[in-house]
């Protein structure tokens, strides 16, 4: 059981990590590109959104597998048997918001999706940018 775990928790951090990485090359080649020949790239900014949407949210469900949220421990020097009640109740909290989300964010998507929403230099269909949110949503929700 650990093995597809430790599989999908790599696989999503790596791609997470390869967008992060093209938003920074495409941001240093838009600078470079902009001081030395006065050509900026067309619609970086747009592009950008795109690679932070993916880089994010694929990163999500990595984090929940390898349970490396961000914790304070307040309870855990006071009252240490009641950490892992308290672990599953906000996984299972988490579970249900992350739910809530992708429910919310589905309806969302299928609008921009009917209406044909596209951005507004490169009309790249808006439904592009909800595809990775929706995967790092309901991959977080189920990895919870």
């Amino acid at each position: 059981m650990k093995g597809w775990r430790t599989f999908v928790a790599t696989l999503c951090g790596r791609t997470a990590a390869a967008f992060v990485a093209a938003m920074m090359l495409l941001t240093v080649a838009d600078v470079v590109l902009r001081a030395l020949a006065n050509r900026p790239i067309p619609g970086v900014l747009e592009i950008v959104e795109l690679l932070l949407a993916c880089s994010f949210f694929l990163a999500l469900p990595a984090t929940f597998l390898r349970d490396e949220h961000i914790v304070v421990d307040i309870i855990d020097g006071a009252a240490p048997r009641l950490v892992p009640l308290l672990k599953r109740f906000a996984a299972a909290l988490a579970a249900l918001a992350l739910a809530l989300m992708a429910w919310q964010g589905w309806l969302v998507a299928g609008d921009a999706l009917a209406f044909g929403d596209v951005t507004s230099y490169l009309s790249i269909p808006r439904i592009v940018y909800w595809i990775p949110v929706l995967a790092g949503i309901i991959g977080a929700a189920a990895a919870a």
